[in-house]
């Protein structure tokens, strides 16, 4: 168990490198095992998960050589071999549900634990990609402690809808049907810009894949695929992060910003609480002028409100971040989940710092900003960005803060504290067993 011990008050001023997009990275890394092609991937960042699955790949026999300080990685799984008698995938990580497809198309099998997990956002079903398996002539069976899939033969092509725009879901569709021997097509397929680049991924190996970036995907598999050369962009989620601390702390922090095309809507939801964003010369800063200040719509009668949903709606992994800022912002806002069930529970840990939040439903908070508030020690749930918006709160406030069971932070963040000090953070993790 890890935490985190900040000493507030202090603005945030510099410049930040972000890292990769963790889920943009784990399909990646799976989607590799559908080669035997030697592959090169640039930006791969030093997260817990990714060292999971390299030691995954360790255990099947692939060629792993990892250089953790460039963020290098060249791997060859021509010697990978899996055996579902001795081999299970790990549950403690919910994207190694996406190896299954490549172990589909190259063993015929795949076994995975029966509880895959991840953060701890309410109830996370995995009958959706049990679906994608049989839609593609996969059979999918329950063993003793664990989830057997099985495919005779090539894996056959399908059109299928989603429920919901499931991120991983579409991950594991294309993942599949690029494996399969002909014309798939996906309909409410997830557009996220990590989706879109693990598409563009696959495609460098030689997948012909239309619709990038829209609803309807359409896979044209069947074809052998190589290797190649592939870096990643920066983490969206990151460069919100950075901006956003640099905010609520009323500093001045600069992030490198390859795509700022993803923003317009993050911009435009920073702005709702006084915070302007400017993109030049591939890097973003956030500035305001005077306190943080909720703005007040044009329909003076309804509160302002940030509602997350499935891209391109806000995206739901920032919500939390932004929450931290409508506590510290002068005025009244709401703020509404619609993907995750349980996601807002996390919020009665802002009281301890003395902020006044109101949960109305499970997917519903409306924060009363502007109060003074005091040092606190919070507990997190083990989600990546509650932590992170734990930690925003704390840092905006004088005096000695802890969070407690930050760990998760580490899954999604290299690099994390050590990017805050260089930001002027008086900030440590501490361990207790």
């Amino acid at each position: 168990m890890s935490n985190l011990i900040v000493h507030g008050g202090t603005p945030l001023r510099g410049r930040i490198v972000p890292s990769a997009n963790k889920n943009a990275v784990l399909p990646v890394l799976c989607a590799t095992l559908l080669t035997d092609q030697p592959l090169r991937l640039h930006g791969v960042p030093d997260i817990t998960d990714v060292r999971k699955i390299l030691d995954i790949f360790r255990t099947l026999g692939s060629e792993v050589r990892m250089d953790y300080v460039s963020g290098t990685l060249d791997l060859h799984h021509r010697d990978t071999a899996f055996d579902a008698a001795n081999h299970r995938l790990p549950e403690e990580m919910r994207s190694s549900i996406m190896l299954v497809p490549p172990l589909l198309a190259r063993f015929g099998v795949a076994r995975l634990e029966d509880n895959v997990k991840g953060c701890t956002l309410g109830v996370r079903e995995i009958d959706p990609h049990v679906d994608i398996f049989r839609s593609f002539g996969g059979v999918v069976e329950r063993a003793e402690g664990s989830l057997l899939v099985r495919a005779s033969g090539v894996l056959a092509p399908t059109d299928h809808w989603l429920d919901y725009a499931s991120v991983t879901t579409t991950e594991n569709f294309v993942l599949c049907a690029a494996a399969a021997a002909g014309v798939s097509t996906l309909t409410n397929a997830a557009s996220e810009p990590h989706v879109q680049e693990f598409c563009r991924f696959m495609t460098m190996m030689g997948a012909r894949i239309e619709g990038i970036g829209t609803s309807r995907l359409t896979v044209h598999g069947g074809h052998p695929l190589r290797g190649g050369e592939f870096r990643f962009e920066e983490d969206f989620h990151e460069i919100t992060t950075f901006l956003a601390l640099g905010a609520i702390t009323g500093g001045d922090v600069v992030v490198r910003n390859s795509v700022p095309a993803n923003f317009p809507l993050i911009d435009r939801t920073f702005a709702k609480f006084g915070v302007q964003i400017t993109h030049e010369d591939g890097w973003s800063r956030a500035t305001r002028s005077g306190p943080l200040k909720v703005q007040t719509p044009f329909t003076s009668n309804v509160l302002t409100k940030v509602e997350a949903a499935p891209w391109p709606y806000f995206p739901v992994d920032l919500l939390p971040i932004f929450i931290a800022l409508g506590v510290r912002a002068q005025g009244n806002a709401m703020f509404w989940n619609k993907v995750y069930d349980g996601a807002l529970g996390w919020t009665g840990e802002l009281s301890k710092f003395g902020a006044h939040v109101f949960l109305s439903d499970p997917h519903r908070l409306i924060t009363f900003g502007g109060n003074p508030l005091t040092p606190a020690v919070v507990e997190s749930p083990y989600i990546i960005r509650v932590a992170i918006a734990l930690f925003m709160v704390a840092a905006s406030v004088e005096g000695r803060s802890e969070i407690r069971n930050a760990t998760p932070i580490r899954r999604a963040h290299p690099r994390f504290v050590e990017n805050l000090r260089s930001l002027g953070v008086h900030v440590e993790w501490t361990s207790e067993e």
